[in-house]
């Protein structure tokens, strides 16, 4: 008797129809604007509102406020499709996605939920405002404070490396209420754009992923309404560990597809050169290591789908999670690497595209966790019988 069991990459007709749909909108509208962002450092007029049009920015959202009431692998399917174009762009449908929405969705009262999920599907980007200078992988040793005055809490600090606050009209914050109570002090604020006190700084001039804004957020006695903690005084450390957990299969579908389109441009350029007579993509040598190559992209994708099934169902995946993570980060830097040298000489120049994600792929190992932190997560899963 035939099993019916569905390989983990095999989509059903709607992912399927979802997926192709985003992945003719990033050849058409996304791919000829590729070299222009990377060399402006920022997105192209009318794109992401060109997101929000297509339904990328609420994808788990319930259709009643505004979204696309889907699954979470739904959204790992976008970030994965956009990334194989331009990662920059995979990036911010991602950070809006498995960080923001999701934020508001679990742990946003009714009352939040009404208010800026809508928004946030409609026209609103968000922003996940964490790390500062002194709290990276130590992620919560904040400086920012949040002293209570009345009906607001007054924010003081700085935020660093803040993705999409330049674009951001809503901001996700963590500060401490409490300094001598440690992590059980950190509370998650909901932080408009416009409120007195917030301001956004200088966009950093990055290696990689340079559309993306990567700046630093600047809060001064900036007034929050009690009414905009997110969940419980206290519980931002859960709020924020838990978010990371599900960011990080996001991250690693951006870097998934970022491999993807690497090989891709290595294998059509592979059968186009020609060297010696023929296409080089007929030299045993090179075939071996496109089919290597070919390899890693598969490891890493059925990595990152299965966290995502995982996820959505309920069950542990903060183990798969990081090792997904730390694997597509492992799998990006290689195989980007090795698609520059397929390009040859041609490819250490700006004129091909194994370039540009050569040097997108090296955040990866970097943010939502250093690969290192992907390690320790493992190891203490593995000895503590988490998963």
């Amino acid at each position: 008797m035939a099993s019916t069991a569905r390989a983990l990459t095999e989509l059903s007709e709607e992912e399927a129809m979802f997926r192709a749909t985003v992945a003719d909108f990033a050849a058409r509208r996304v791919a000829p604007l590729v070299a222009e962002m990377d060399r402006a450092a920022r997105y192209a007029e009318g794109l992401v509102p060109a997101l929000f049009e297509l339904g990328l920015m609420g994808i788990e959202v319930p259709a009643a406020l505004g979204g696309g009431e889907a699954s979470f692998f739904t959204a790992v399917l976008a970030i994965e499709e956009l990334s194989r174009v331009d990662p920059a762009v995979g990036l911010c449908v991602d950070v809006q996605n498995t960080v923001v929405d999701k934020a508001l969705l679990r742990w946003g009262s009714a009352a939040q939920r009404a208010r800026y999920l809508p928004g946030l599907c409609r026209d609103t980007l968000g922003s996940y405002a964490l790390s500062e200078a002194g709290s990276g992988s130590d992620a919560f040793a904040l400086a920012t404070r949040a002293t209570r005055d009345g009906d607001v809490y007054r924010l003081r600090g700085r935020k660093l490396w803040i993705t999409n606050a330049a674009e951001a009209g809503l901001f996700l914050v963590f500060a401490t209420v409490d300094p001598a109570a440690g992590y059980k002090g950190i509370t998650a604020f909901i932080v408009e754009r416009d409120t007195p006190g917030l301001a956004v700084g200088k966009r950093e001039d990055k290696l990689g992923v340079r559309a993306s804004s990567t700046c630093e957020v600047v809060l001064e006695d900036c007034p929050v309404p009690a009414a905009n903690v997110l969940g419980s005084v206290g519980q931002g450390y859960k709020i924020a560990i838990e978010l990371l957990n599900e960011g990080r299969i996001g991250i690693g579908a951006q870097l998934v597809g970022l491999a993807e389109g690497a090989l891709a441009h290595a294998v059509a350029y592979a059968a186009e050169r020609r060297q010696f007579g023929r296409p080089i993509a007929e030299f045993q040598g090179l075939q071996f290591q496109l089919a290597e190559m070919a390899v890693d992209v598969e490891t890493a994708r059925l990595m990152v789908y299965e966290a995502a099934r995982l996820c959505d169902a309920g069950r542990p995946f903060r183990q798969r999670a990081a090792m997904a993570k730390y694997h597509a980060s492992q799998v990006a830097e290689r195989v980007a690497s090795r698609a520059l040298e397929v390009f040859g000489g041609l490819g250490f120049t700006r004129e091909a595209p194994a370039e540009k994600l050569y040097r997108d792929a090296k955040v990866g190992t970097i943010y939502e966790g250093t690969s290192n932190i992907q390690l320790l997560t493992i190891a203490k899963t593995m000895l503590g019988g988490e998963r």
